[in-house]
């Protein structure tokens, strides 16, 4: 077993076979699953584990060359939008139906047990060279 890092080996594993350009969707609980990208479901009850706490580990594990996040999320979750402030400087933003759209298109989802609306965003991985 592992002794730092991701322990989720489903996660794990799907994170190893991320490449440049690919789409990592973090999501909580209420956003509609896209079919076809690789589905991690972290999501254990109502706010476990949290957006926030899912996307440290990610970016722990990641490069991260851009992310996207609905508009709304500056009115209906500022803590949620602060943290992605945080980490992205340049974050884009869309609405949320467009978000939806363009999460088709990820690789991976991410499922955590958010429960404040608005917790989601779409990473676009880098490389480390």
């Amino acid at each position: 077993m592992r002794k730092r890092g991701i322990l989720n080996r489903h996660l794990a594993g799907a994170l190893a076979e991320l490449g440049h350009g690919h789409g990592v969707l973090v999501c909580d609980a209420g956003m509609p699953i896209p079919r076809g990208p690789r589905v991690v479901d972290l999501a254990f009850r109502a706010g476990v584990p949290s957006f926030a706490e899912v996307l440290e580990g990610l970016l722990d594990e990641l490069v991260v060359e851009g992310a996207t996040a609905a508009t709304e999320i500056r009115e209906a979750n500022p803590a949620a939008a602060g943290l992605l402030d945080g980490h992205f400087p340049g974050l884009a933003l869309v609405p949320h139906e467009r978000l939806k759209e363009l999460s088709g298109g990820a690789h991976l989802v991410v499922r955590t047990g958010e429960a404040r609306p608005y917790a989601n965003v779409l990473l676009r991985c880098g490389v480390f060279f």
